[in-house]
């Protein structure tokens, strides 16, 4: 195997590494605060609302949005590394 395949393998390695753990994150919140989790939560409140609501209203929507901006640094750092970036 060439070099250039090994540094495409870890590549492509490294990022489906970061997809799982953004989906797992994500998953986490929607899934489990938002549903599984939603009694307990709503304990507490946040600015009025009942936390387990809250997440299952807007925090889930925050959540994946600051996770695609989490992505993209990511992203713009591995493609660096391995000199694939936009010049």
């Amino acid at each position: 195997m060439s070099e250039e395949q090994k540094n495409l393998n870890s590549y492509w390695r490294t990022n489906l590494k970061y997809l799982l753990v953004l989906l797992v994150i994500w998953f986490t919140v929607s899934y489990g605060f938002g549903i599984l989790l939603v009694d307990q939560l709503n304990t507490v409140k946040l600015g009025g609302f009942k936390l387990g609501f809250w997440f299952a209203q807007q925090g889930s929507i925050f959540t994946f949005v600051i996770l695609i901006f989490i992505y993209v640094y990511l992203m713009n750092k591995l493609d660096k590394k391995y000199d694939v970036d936009e010049k």
